[in-house]
């Protein structure tokens, strides 16, 4: 009886022959001696995919993070050393998966090979256990110093070797690794190591239930301006995979834990272990008369033997990642989180955290005030309370963590040749946080390596299993329009401004604030970044009247109007705002055409039952007074089944007129709402809920964000008699 090690979902990982990186979803199963994958869970007797009979030439190699398609995923390679184009490469959205299979797989190694010993054979395929090669960690996938010296390891005597878990290699020459401790010999050699070594320390002070410690040792090649090291070190009741995921990310999350964050994106993945980070700080010291600070470093992590894991910094420059108009280029000498885990207590996990930070924050606030960069230094350093509270009252960490792909600022500095139109202006190279987020929306894919049998089989795997649906295709196409729609020609009374400060205003919100079904929501119930809409909004109209308004597309020279004499088709969202005058927000979503078949279309023509079942907003209020935040909060609503709406099909537009006012509930926000809303920054994204794995992922029928509203400023429609 066949006996299955391990097995579930885990993502497919190589690359198409154009060039274009891609992630599938694929089955695999480890069954004895035989890791299989399949492109959905086997039924019985079913064929695999392609095979990979593990023995003792096989290795288990770690590629590091990658970024695919929204986020990173750690990816791993299984191949036999014996075949070179052997192998299967696949990844997990999170490090504790990865970690599993890794560990699944060389106990099938480890096993093979005993009884392969026990039968005369001399297999080896342990490598050698962290810090025998001179004190360097070295990896599962360093091939220079630890795995390409046993290439003859069948012809050499037979060895008795531990196997190292150790992931990532030994950081780089640049990167001091303040984690290591240094013998006195040896720091006695290179000031440089003495300056590193952490034997000298004093307890500067406690605070929110952290040690904060100051080095004592004072080194003289560094400027007067840079500080000593500080370090934070305090204890998080979560395993180090949950913290190492949270301090790897530079997605909204961070914004919860970390106070002087404000901005972070990656500029170049140099490889699986190590990249270049660009990171705006948030510091509070008299923000009216200093400058704000921010920094480009290079990021190294890796996992250690006990189950550590360091994350390391140092400022580095970059051509895609010079100064910034408006910020001051700080420098890290050397900083980074060492994440070790500790004894749990009352079965709940426990973790040492300690944050380390050497900077010189530059400018004249560090000479002139003293305390300046003592006070930024501790706002860092108190991102490890920050962990800790995080993780204390949230339930999220239930989830298995994610480490999202950061906004790539390389296409922000230098407009992609291949996908640049010829309207389209140069910009700087950050010219603000949303042409950041524009730029990234229409950035390119990693291109990733694999070998020509990955590329062979996916040929295979293409003509036997085909991957798109006929539907999938379609909606390619309507992603990538061949035809630009002319927005020029369309307007509405509330304006348009893409500045981030400005008032009374509507703007285009980037999708990628939104979390969306992904294609394997209905089995592991997983969202990700929405990503491109599907229309776009062409125009905002801000209505009042006596009485509630309804089937505003009937207006003549309205942007639903225009677009159906152009041809076009429009999707109208007539958001009704009750009250003793009442108020219409009107948003017009424009496309060339609707995709026959898709899910959209099926919206559109479909009845009032199926549209109300499926309509959905996902609100968001970025700015705003806490109790409005919450009240309005950021979960998905089926409006149809909220509140009434009203759908009014016309030749080349479909009309919706949402009624705020005939739910209690949503009535009572909007009692909350209204009275300040002019302080408030309000996004809001439509869509049609996915519910089958044929029209996953969801996609944004369109995102807006308005931007402190004035109740003044909404005029009187002229609308024409309605006929219908």
């Amino acid at each position: 009886m066949s006996k299955v090690v391990y097995e579930g979902w885990m993502v497919r990982y190589g690359r198409r022959k154009i060039g274009r990186s891609f992630i599938h979803m694929r089955y695999f199963v480890l069954e004895n001696r035989l890791l299989a994958y399949y492109k959905r869970k086997p039924q019985v007797n079913q064929v695999p995919i392609k095979t990979l009979l593990i023995d003792g030439n096989c290795r288990v190699e770690d590629r590091g993070l990658k970024t695919q398609h929204g986020h990173m995923v750690y990816v791993l390679s299984v191949y036999n050393k014996k075949e070179k184009y052997n192998r299967i490469t696949m990844a997990a959205f999170n490090i504790q998966e990865a970690l599993i299979w890794k560990e699944k797989i060389e106990s099938v190694i480890d096993q093979h090979q005993d009884s392969q010993t026990t039968n005369g054979n001399k297999y080896v395929s342990f490598e050698y256990k962290s810090g025998m090669d001179n004190g360097r960690n070295a990896s599962s996938s360093d091939h220079e110093s630890q795995f390409s010296a046993q290439e003859d390891e069948d012809d050499a005597p037979p060895k008795t070797l531990l196997r190292r878990t150790t992931i990532g290699n030994g950081p780089p020459d640049s990167i001091l690794d303040w984690t290591q401790e240094f013998d006195t010999e040896l720091s006695n050699q290179n000031a440089n190591n003495q300056a590193f070594s952490r034997k000298h320390w004093r307890l500067l002070q406690c605070q929110n239930g952290l040690r904060i410690f100051e080095e004592l040792l004072e080194v003289d090649y560094l400027p007067r301006s840079c500080s000593r090291a500080m370090k934070a070190v305090g204890v998080v009741e979560a395993s180090c995979e949950e913290i190492f995921g949270l301090v790897m990310s530079m997605d909204g999350t961070r914004f919860e834990w970390d106070c002087s964050f404000q901005y972070g994106s990656l500029v170049e993945e140099v490889d699986g272990h190590m990249a270049i980070i660009y990171h705006r700080l948030q510091l509070d010291w008299f923000t009216m008369f200093v400058w704000p600070r921010d920094l480009c470093y290079v990021r190294y992590w890796r996992r250690n033997d006990d189950g550590s894991y360091v994350v390391l910094f140092r400022s580095r420059e970059h051509e895609n990642c010079g100064p910034q108009p408006g910020y001051v280029r700080a420098h890290v000498e050397s900083g980074g989180f060492n994440i070790s885990p500790l004894k749990s207590r009352n079965g709940k996990p426990r973790t040492q955290v300690q944050h380390l930070m050497q900077i010189d924050l530059k400018g004249w606030g560090v000479n002139c005030i003293s305390s300046f960069q003592q006070h930024c230094l501790l706002q860092m350093l108190n991102s490890v309370a920050g962990l800790r509270e995080w993780f204390a009252q949230t339930d999220e960490r239930g989830a298995p963590p994610r480490i999202p792909v950061m906004v790539n600022m390389a296409s922000a500095s230098a407009p992609l040749k291949k996908t640049q139109k010829t309207d389209e202006l140069s910009v700087p190279l950050v010219a603000s946080l949303d042409q950041m987020n524009a730029a990234s929306r229409n950035s390119l894919l990693m291109d990733e390596y694999s070998d020509e049998d990955e590329e062979q089989m996916l040929e295979a795997e293409q003509e036997a299993y085909p991957t798109k649906s006929d539907y999938d295709v379609k909606r390619t196409a309507l992603e990538e329009p061949v035809e630009r729609i002319d927005l020029s020609c369309f307007s509405g009374n509330l304006r348009r401004d893409d500045r981030d400060n400005s008032r009374d205003c509507w703007r285009i919100s980037d999708g990628n604030n939104f979390s969306v079904r992904s294609k394997h929501f209905c089995y592991n119930k997983t969202k990700i970044p929405a990503g491109k809409h599907l229309m776009d909004l062409v125009a905002v109209d801000w209505f009042k009247d006596t009485k509630r308004i309804d089937h505003v597309a009937r207006r003549q020279g309205c942007a639903a109007h225009v677009a159906s004499e152009k041809g076009l088709f429009s999707l109208v969202f007539n958001v009704q705002v009750p009250g003793s005058t009442h108020y219409s927000m009107v948003f017009y979503f424009v496309t060339r055409e609707l995709v026959p078949g898709s899910l959209l279309q099926r919206f559109v023509d479909g009845d009032d039952e199926f549209r109300n079942s499926r309509l959905k907003l996902i609100p968001s209020v970025p700015k705003g007074s806490w109790i409005v935040r919450q009240s309005v909060g950021s979960t998905p609503c089926l409006l149809g089944k909220a509140v009434d709406c009203n759908y009014i099909r016309g030749p080349k537009y479909l009309e919706v007129d949402i009624d705020i006012g005939s739910s209690t509930v949503a009535n009572g926000v909007l009692g909350l709402v209204i009275g300040v809303i002019k302080t408030l920054v309000v996004d809001m994204a439509f869509l049609v809920q996915a519910n089958t794995t044929d029209e996953l992922p969801e996609r944004l029928i369109g995102a807006v964000r308005v931007s402190h509203i004035e109740l003044s400023s909404a005029i009187f429609p002229k609308l024409e008699v309605d006929t219908s």
